[in-house]
């Protein structure tokens, strides 16, 4: 099977700070890097790396070849990336001493995805096959709508929050991926989460299936010491994916996920600090899980 993933191509503008900036202040980074990222290039390195097909929808603007280079070393088919005048998306991340972040996002041609680029996309899928979506370009609901047509799994992570979003595709959705605070938002608006399996991140607290033909499942997080925390939700969710492509069961699905993510936190950068499928193997023998 594959994964075809709609989703943001961003360049990362990564600046280390002494802490996150308060308003109106003004902060000297003590250092600065830059590189692939993106909530959905990550989830598209993040299933290539633990051994799933996967081929990525999305758009970038002029002098971006090295981010698509980049995605093609990892693994990822890139052949349904069309060049836009738009400019590539990218992402302002400060990141303090203690491994929290604060990120500003400029979508640029992230936006300009049409449902025609999408329909060509998935012209190739099949049924069995999966879709990601997150909330950093356009076209989402058409891509929903075509896959469930064409009897894919549709994975949606919805993030950053939007509820107009959510609600624009939730009747397509057979995941649905939210942190603590965006499934506080969506009971607060709804009154209660949808009726479709849903799974919560939590942080080092771990993360949560709920399903209601099941008893939720809850993964426990591997206690590591994290370096930099950007990317690592959606390490998570592309390793999940990646793992139920391949067949694996909910939990062990669950636990490879949980695994890859720990990994992730201790490098910096968010798709460069992505580990393979041996690392995480190695990883969970080494834990005992």
């Amino acid at each position: 099977m594959a994964i075809f993933n709609l989703g943001s191509i961003n360049i990362d503008l990564v600046y280390q700070v002494p802490h996150l900036p308060k308003p109106g202040e003004t902060l000297s980074a003590l250092a600065f890097s830059q590189g692939l990222g993106g909530k959905g290039a990550n989830q598209s390195v993040a299933a290539a790396r633990a051994g799933a097909s996967c081929i990525h929808i999305g758009a970038t603007g002029p002098g971006s070849e090295w981010l698509l280079a980049l995605m093609s070393d990892y693994g990822v088919d890139t052949g349904s990336v069309t060049q836009l005048d738009e400019p590539t998306g990218h992402a302002v991340i400060n990141v303090d001493p203690e491994a929290e972040n604060s990120i500003v996002i400029y979508p640029g041609a992230n936006r300009q995805i049409s449902g025609a680029m999408v329909e060509v996309a998935l012209a190739r899928a099949v049924a069995g096959d999966s879709l990601l979506l997150q909330n950093e370009t356009s076209a989402q609901q058409e891509a929903a709508a075509l896959a469930r047509a064409r009897g894919m799994r549709v994975v949606y992570s919805a993030a950053p929050f939007d509820l107009a979003a959510v609600r624009s595709v939730l009747g397509h959705v057979s995941l649905l991926v939210m942190n603590e605070g965006e499934a506080a938002e969506l009971r607060a608006a709804e009154g209660q989460l949808p009726a479709v399996d849903c799974i919560i991140t939590r942080g080092a607290n771990g993360a949560e299936w709920i399903s209601a033909e099941t008893e939720p499942l809850f993964m426990p997080s591997f206690r590591v010491e994290p370096v930099d925390t950007t990317g690592a939700g959606d390490t998570f969710i592309g390793t999940l994916v990646a793992a139920l492509d391949l067949g694996l069961d909910r939990s062990s699905a669950m636990r490879r996920a949980a695994a890859a993510s720990a990994l992730q936190v201790t490098r910096p950068g968010a798709a460069q600090a992505i580990p393979a499928a041996a690392e995480v193997t190695a990883f969970l023998a080494a834990q005992g899980a």
